[in-house]
Order: structure tokens, then C-alpha cells, then sequence
């Protein structure tokens, strides 16, 4: 289905085609009612009598059912969910800008005080998320955007549990290698504190430049298990050594000892933001290992590729207890991923990539030099208050 020369999907006019892979497309599209640009997320509905295909569908209503609860400036916004013609569409926030990991790919880095105040914007959003009983399960770069006017928008619920789900089971390991949890690398019930984690990881990456833990997804898991990182400070002068007890707390290995939630996170950077000043260069250097999101559970394995979610055996319990910035229109293609099943893996549509790209992406070299960034990052508007009542649906 979803043939090039579409025009209309239930009331959306389409636009043109953003990006395509093995099970749908992702269009510019037009709320001709109300005169708003949207993006329209689409997945075939015509194989899913394949157990893969099939599962792929449930995680693709589950991310309409995820998002479109939050309603939030520092996440992408859900309007629609359909299924009509053999397809299945989510019509979604456009938006104009790129993901951070096109920034940092591209060698650029932040000053630390734009750093913090980015990720407070995060957070801001995650806490938001919470709130409503979210977990988002893969917080990472390429489901960050950054917009034309520097506004931070969480994207892709594509992998999102929703609390009193049962989508997801204890057992199952999802997740992005290099910004997985303890927890989640155990198969081990996750809660907010999972994305605690991961944002962890994220600021640790804004401040050097590298991400704590790289190599293949075995090596990885087994430091993410056992080895603490470098300190921030030690890989770069700009990082204030304030800010490692933040990073080390964000990145501890049990939950009970990271921050409880999102906003007692936001709120420690907030008091470095006021005691940072200005801030320095960052480190320049990423690897690519790792960088494929994981829905793994037992009994199947498959090879990762970026920005691929592939499912593998849960690892058994370790013996011992282990304690263009602004040219470049990604549209509603980063703002959530497209999941396209193709064998025992899923390719994702996001991080500024076309869906039938495999190859690994370019990284800048670790010995280039960073070059400075500084940007206009807005002040996170502050979370609304826990609801009432949330309800899952």
C-alpha cells in the first residue's frame, strides 16, 4: 500500500513522501479543517499476520496511545490515530529543525551552560511524561529534536510503556545499548528511574563529547554491569567537577540510588546552571557501536544496525551482584520513529535518516577538534503538576 502518488489519508491532504522503509511512510501532510501542517507516520496493515508484523502494529497503536496523552512543549505532540485503506497512520506534531545527534555527529558541542539548560528542557518533558505514566524506554540523541528557534522536543514513543501495560513483560530487554540501564540490560521490571538513567547518559555525551560506554553491544552491557566512566571533568576542561556527583548519580548503577524522579534531577542542574557561568568546549568524538535500540527477549536474536531496534536473549543474572544546524527540515521524520519490521529486526525511521539506510552513519573523527557551540536554549517551562488521576488506556 501507501503508493507514491497517495493524496489523501482520511481527512489529511499529503504533501510528499519524507521517508520510506519495508512496512510504511512517513508524509508531509495538511489538516485542510483547521489549516495545520502535520506529519503522518503510516504502517501497512496488510502483513500482520506475520507474529512480527503483528507485533509491530500493537507497538505502533501503543505509541498513538503513549504520546498521545502529553501535551507538553518539550515533547512532540500526537493529534490522530486512524486505520483506513490498509493502513495504519499517526498524525503528529511537524516539526522544522533536527535531532541532537545530527548536532553531535557532526562534531559540534554545547557550552556546559547550554548543555544543562537542554537537558533541563528534557527533563522538563520527561517529568511531564511521568506524570501521566509514561516511561519513554529509549532516551537517546536521535529522539531529541532541536527546532529552528532551539526549543527541545522529546520524540518517539515508539517503545514506550505505558504504566499498567501489558505490552511489555518483565524478561524483555528494550532499549538502546549505549544508553540502557542496569536494569533494563537485566530484563529487570524498569520504572521513571530507567529514563533517569538514560538522560544520564545523554548529559555525560553533552559534556564530553563521548558516551560513557562504547564497543559492542556484549562489551557494552558488561561495563554498563560493572565499570564506572571516566569522570566528566577528566575528559574535558570545560566540565566543572561539580557536575560529576550529578552525572554519578544520574548513571548509578542501582535505581535506588539515582535521582527518584526527573524533577529532583532538573532541579540539581538548575543549581549548577546558577553557580556554571559560562561554559567551555566539550571533547569531539563519537563512536557508532551501540547505537541500535533493542526490543530483545528470549529466544531470538538478531544483528543490529543503526538506529535498528533487534530483539535478543535475555542475559541470564550475573554470579556475583554487581552494585546544517538550522537549514535542515527533518519534519515529522525524526519526530518519531517508523517502525518497518523486515525479519527478526525492525528498522526505525528517525535520527534524520532514510528508512532503507543501513549503513552505519558518518562520525567525526576523535581527534578533530570540537568546534564551539553556543545556543539560545530556552528556559524549560515547568512541568505541569501530577494529574489527579491518569488513567491507562
Amino acid at each position: 500500500m501507501a503508493a507514491p502518488d497517495l493524496t489523501k489519508l482520511g481527512k489529511y491532504d499529503i504533501v510528499r513522501i519524507l521517508g520510506r522503509g519495508a512496512m510504511g511512510t512517513v508524509y508531509e501532510g495538511f489538516d485542510p479543517i483547521i489549516a495545520r501542517r502535520v506529519a503522518i507516520k503510516t504502517v501497512n496493515l496488510d502483513d500482520t499476520d506475520d507474529a512480527e508484523a503483528a507485533e509491530g502494529l500493537l507497538r505502533f497503536r501503543r505509541e498513538a496511545q503513549a504520546a498521545g496523552r502529553l501535551t507538553h512543549p518539550n515533547i512532540v505532540g500526537i493529534y490522530d490515530y486512524g486505520e483506513t485503506d490498509g493502513l495504519a497512520y499517526i498524525v503528529m506534531e511537524y516539526v522544522e529543525g533536527e535531532t541532537l545527534k545530527s548536532v553531535l555527529d557532526r562534531g559540534e558541542r554545547f557550552a556546559t551552560v547550554d548543555a544543562l539548560r537542554m537537558m533541563r528542557s528534557l527533563l522538563a518533558g520527561l517529568a511531564y511524561s511521568h506524570d501521566n505514566g509514561v516511561i519513554h524506554r529509549d532516551i537517546k540523541p536521535a529522539n531529541v529534536m532541536i527546532t529552528r528557534d532551539d526549543q527541545v522536543k522529546l520524540a518517539d514513543f515508539g517503545v514506550a510503556r505505558i504504566e499498567s501495560s501489558s505490552l511489555t513483560q518483565a524478561g524483555t530487554m528494550i532499549g538502546t545499548p549505549s544508553y540502557m540501564s542496569p536494569e533494563q540490560f537485566m530484563g529487570q521490571t524498569i520504572d521513571m528511574r530507567t529514563d533517569i538513567y538514560s538522560a544520564g547518559v545523554m548529559l555525560y555525551q553533552l559534556l564530553t563529547g563521548e558516551k560513557p560506554f562504547e564497543g559492542s553491544i556484549t562489551a557494552i552491557m558488561h561495563k554498563v554491569l560493572n565499570v564506572e566512566p571516566p569522570a566528566p571533568s577528566a575528559l574535558s576542561i570545560s566540565v566543572p567537577p561539580r557536575l560529576d556527583a550529578i552525572v554519578r548519580k544520574a548513571m548509578a548503577k542501582r535505581p535506588d540510588d539515582r535521582f527518584a524522579d526527573a524533577r529532583e534531577f532538573a532541579q540539581a542542574l538548575a543549581t549548577a546552571e546558577s553557580d556554571t557561568g559560562s561554559g567551555g568546549l566539550s571533547l569531539a568524538g563519537e563512536g557508532v557501536d551501540g547505537d541500535a535500540t533493542m526490543i530483545a527477549s528470549s529466544g531470538r536474536h538478531a544483528a543490529a544496525a543503526p538506529e535498528a531496534s533487534v530483539r535478543l536473549p535475555t542475559p541470564p543474572a550475573p554470579a556475583g551482584e554487581t552494585g546544517g544546524r538550522r537549514g535542515l527540515l527533518i519534519g515529522g521524520i525524526a519526530a518519531a520513529a517508523l517502525i518497518v519490521a523486515g525479519g527478526g529486526t525492525y528498522f526505525l525511521l528517525g535520527g534524520g535518516h532514510h528508512a532503507a539506510q543501513q549503513a552505519a552513519p558518518s562520525h567525526p573523527s576523535a581527534t578533530k577538534p570540537a568546534s564551539a557551540r553556543s545556543v539560545k536554549t530556552p528556559a524549560p517551562a515547568p512541568a505541569p503538576a501530577p494529574p489527579v488521576a491518569a488513567q491507562a488506556t
